[in-house]
């Protein structure tokens, strides 16, 4: 338990005294973030505000979680490590998306296609590697089953598996990163989302098969309480994040934060047997990633006709007139809505046995 205060402490003082530095950094060499010129007029104020402080957030929870496991509590573990592979690996995609936008003066960085390529490398390699390591038990870190709140009795094939896991990694990140248009909106709504996750872990941890055997219910979750140390060093990352990124923002996270951020989701989701949970405890992202594919469907099968004013959903708001701090509040209030329910299912699993 001390770990994940101390995880959740540092990461959230990393990013909180991080990010004025980097502003700072930023700001002097000219780093600014280029805007749209088809997105809401009300966004040209914000050219030239320092941009990928997603690498503060990076920073700041591999941070954490060194200290935690330096302070004695208990060794790095597979699981957590590999959590942290995904996020990095994600976060250094968005790097480059990020430092093209800068150099090259432009409001588009990396092609889709390269993106898309990097983020198939990455959750590749994560796949590979969670299901190839296995612990003296046998258990690996993620499974061949498909989960709500447990794994269901039925598997894939490897190669369904590996599909499986590319597009839960690719919808997660691509998810964050389309919500990331307002002040402060992904990165507070980010947090909730892995403050759940520190719970459903710790849970998971109380009542895992290695503790409580003789427990029907248990959990067959390799590593939950090293999961929990990342989920409390993400959480913290965030919060600290958020207090140089809400309005009027001093810093943007770019892709850099955003795609990392959604990878780490999928992770979570994966590693702790959550996997279609998690639409209900991201619901605000699935929300917005569904306007922007219902738009550009409509879009081209009516030719031309539009569902919203402007996709992503925030957008639209937007150009209705509401203030963007009423939209980020509002939309916040969603999302713990969503974590609320999610959360609730979670354990009404648990108790009905269903």
């Amino acid at each position: 338990m001390l770990a994940i205060l101390i995880a959740g402490a540092v990461s959230l003082l990393g990013t909180l005294l991080g990010t004025r530095l980097a502003i700072t950094i930023l700001v002097a060499k000219g780093y600014g973030q280029e805007i749209r010129d088809d997105g809401p007029t009300s966004h040209h104020t914000k050219r030239g505000t320092p941009t990928m402080g997603g690498l503060v957030i990076i920073f700041a929870v591999v941070l954490g979680y060194a200290a935690a496991h330096l302070s004695g509590q208990s060794p790095p573990t597979a699981s957590g490590l590999l959590l942290l592979f995904l996020f990095v690996g994600l976060g250094v995609i968005g790097f480059l998306d990020d430092w093209i936008k800068i150099v090259r003066q432009r409001s588009l960085g990396l092609r889709s296609k390269a993106k898309m390529i990097g983020q198939i490398a990455v959750g590749l390699a994560f796949a590979l590697l969670a299901i190839g390591y296995e612990d003296d038990a046998g258990n690996t870190v993620i499974t061949h089953a498909i989960s709500l709140t447990r794994d269901f009795s039925w598997e894939l094939p490897t190669v369904l598996l590996v599909v499986w896991v590319l597009l839960l990694v690719a919808g997660t990140s691509n998810g964050v990163n389309l919500t990331d248009g307002l002040d402060g909106l992904a990165t507070g709504a980010s947090a909730m989302v892995f403050g759940a996750f520190v719970l459903i872990n710790l849970w998971q941890s109380n009542q895992n098969c290695e503790v409580v055997p003789e427990v029907a219910k248990c959990y067959e979750v390799r590593d939950p309480l090293d999961l929990a140390v990342v989920a409390s060093a993400l959480a913290g990352a965030c919060v600290g994040f958020l207090w140089w990124n809400t309005s009027p923002a001093k810093i943007f996270m770019g892709d850099t934060g955003s795609l990392s951020l959604g990878g780490a989701m999928a992770g979570f989701a994966m590693t702790t047997r959550t996997e279609l949970l998690l639409v209900i405890l991201g619901g605000l992202f699935v929300v917005i990633t569904a306007s922007v594919i219902l738009q550009v469907g409509y879009f081209k099968a009516t030719g031309g006709k539009r569902i919203f004013r402007m996709a992503p959903l925030q957008h639209h708001f937007e150009l209705l007139g509401w203030a963007e701090v009423t939209i980020v509040v509002r939309f916040w209030l969603i999302s713990v809505l969503c974590v609320a329910v999610g959360l609730g299912v979670f354990y009404w699993e648990w108790v009905t046995g269903l």
